[in-house]
Parts: C-alpha cells; structure tokens; sequence
C-alpha cells in the first residue's frame, strides 16, 4: 500500500500521509478549519459539523475531522455551500447556547461567516427542571423566542462546576470520561433531540455518581460548560483577568509517574492547573490530586492574604 496519497484542497495538489484526515491535510499546509468537537487527543465523533467540507462526487459534506484522504480527492474548504452550512450551524449553536467563553478562534470563525443568531428571536429564559422533562414534550414553540438550553449553573462541590447552559454537546467529556482518557464512565448523553444533555446514570448526583473528581471533563470543555471552580468563583467576583495570568509548566509532586502541570498564576497564586496536551505522559489527562491538589501551596500562615485568598476559601467551604 502507498505511503501517500495525493488530493487536491482548494485547487493545491498535496501528498499527505496514508490515514491522514482532510482536516490533517489542510492544518498541514496552514489551510485551518473550525472545530468544536475535535481535539487531537480524544477519537473524532464529528457531532458538531463546523468542519464540514465539499468533496467532489460525495452527495453530502463531509466531516473533515474523521473523514480519511484518499487518493485523487478534490476537496473545496470555501464553497459556497460550505460557507452557508458552517454559518447555519454556528447560529443554530449561538441561538440557543451561551457560546460567550469559546476561544477567539471560534469567534473569529463566527465573524467570517457574518453569523447573527439573533435572527431566531430573542433567547427564552432559563428552564429549571431542564433534567427531567420527558424527551420530545417541551412545549410547541410560538416563533417568539428561540428555544435555548438555558438552566441553573450546578455548584454542588468544591472541584469544578457545571453550567450546561454553555454546553453544545460537543461529546467531549464524556469521551475523556470514558475510553479515550479516564475509563469511568460516569456521564453519558441523556435524552433526545433538543432535550438531549450530559447526565450521570440514572441522573444521580455528582457527588453520588462514579465521578472520581480528575477534572479531565473540565480539561477538554471548548465553551466554559464544565469550569473550575476557582476560576467560576474569582469570574463572579469580577476578579478573574487571564490578561495577567502566566502559565508555569513543572512537574506534579505527588508520585512517580511524571505528570507535567500547568500552573495558571494570577497576583501569585494558583488559580488552576491543567496539562499540556502534548505531553507524552498525560496527553492533557490528569487525576484528582494532580489537577486540584495545590491548596497546600497557598497556606501561607501569617503572611498576607490576598482578595484571591478570600475568594478561593470561600469556594472549599
């Protein structure tokens, strides 16, 4: 079997590895596609459908972040008809989804494709039984408002919260919950249709649920859905500013095993800590001690307390 294939992406002949991804093609050659769902380090579920792209001779998009270069593809990123199908779905997200916190290239993307989710009508208010609606019996929409997914932030422990109301169902977290990361299972997607969310079996609580509390849901979130709880306290606080954080990358001290943590520093102190993706031994991935274990760093006895101190106990309380 060749060891390349030749395609043709946007009028360019390339050879790219066999295996390759048309996404791995174009991000080769400096042509970048939006994602939302993909992540170099979990298995490609292509649920979002920001990436999709035209292939010639294919009767529909496809995803470019699963779909397997072949050879003598042509491959259009910019048609028009790519053009119009990523800027519906991004407004069909925005019209309902808190799409606030998404990264500036996501943003960026929105503003290419003149996205204007406001044309769906003004948001409905939040839903606080949102969980337990039965699928497929909300109420028939009026045309008034668009239908969002909007509900109460969840705060029921001291690691991370979750506030679905940002969340597109990107199937990240329960990836990295499952198979790809942590092998726990314990999140799964629930209902259907509009009504479909990320719940725990049987909708139990958090607390009481197979969670092992390793944050590694909370690492692979694109839209502030899952957020550390540091960072949701120090935000409501008005006092989280990622313009004056630096990033410190050492080694976890808690075992053997090598872990790399990124300090995330603000006035000097530790408001979280991630991973990088690209390191050989976590790939992003981390447990409970290495991502939420740094409290100890922060007992400072009798020196001064900062407002972040402040803000910060009152979150492990």
């Amino acid at each position: 079997m060749s060891e390349t294939v030749s395609i043709v992406i946007d009028g360019v002949s390339m050879a790219v590895p066999a295996g390759s991804t048309i996404l791995e093609a174009c991000r080769s050659t400096d042509n970048d596609q939006p994602t939302l769902c993909y992540l170099e380090t979990l298995t490609p579920v292509n649920v979002c459908r920001v990436c999709v792209v035209e292939v010639e001779g294919s009767r529909t998009l496809v995803p470019s972040c699963s779909r397997v270069a072949e050879d003598g593809m042509i491959v259009h990123t910019d048609s028009e008809r790519v053009r119009h199908s990523r800027k519906v779905v991004f407004e069909f997200l925005a019209s309902s989804v808190d799409m606030s916190l998404t990264d500036d290239a996501t943003k960026g993307w929105m503003d290419r494709y003149g996205c204007d989710p406001t044309r769906f009508g003004p948001q409905a208010g939040p839903v606080a039984d949102r969980d337990h609606r039965h699928a497929g019996h909300h109420h028939a929409p009026t045309g008034d408002t668009a239908e969002t997914v909007s509900q109460p932030v969840k705060v029921d422990n001291e690691l991370y919260v979750r506030d679905y109301s940002r969340c597109v169902l990107c199937y990240r977290c329960v990836e990295a919950c499952g198979i790809d990361a942590q092998n726990t299972f314990a999140i799964a997607v629930a209902g259907r249709g509009f009504d479909a969310r990320i719940s725990t079996e049987f909708d139990t609580g958090l607390t009481d649920s197979a969670c092992v509390f390793c944050g590694n849901c909370v690492g692979v979130c694109p839209t502030g859905a899952l957020m550390f709880r540091s960072e949701y306290e120090l935000r409501n606080a008005g006092m989280w500013d990622s313009d004056r954080q630096s990033v410190t990358r050492t080694v976890c001290s808690y075992c053997g095993v090598g872990c790399n943590l990124e300090l995330h520093t603000q006035d000097n102190r530790i408001v979280k800590v991630t991973s990088p993706a690209d390191h050989s031994v976590t790939s992003g991935h981390l447990c409970i001690k290495g991502r939420f274990g740094y409290s100890y760093v922060q007992e400072l006895g009798d020196l001064a307390v900062t407002p972040i101190d402040e803000v910060l106990a009152r979150a492990r309380r």
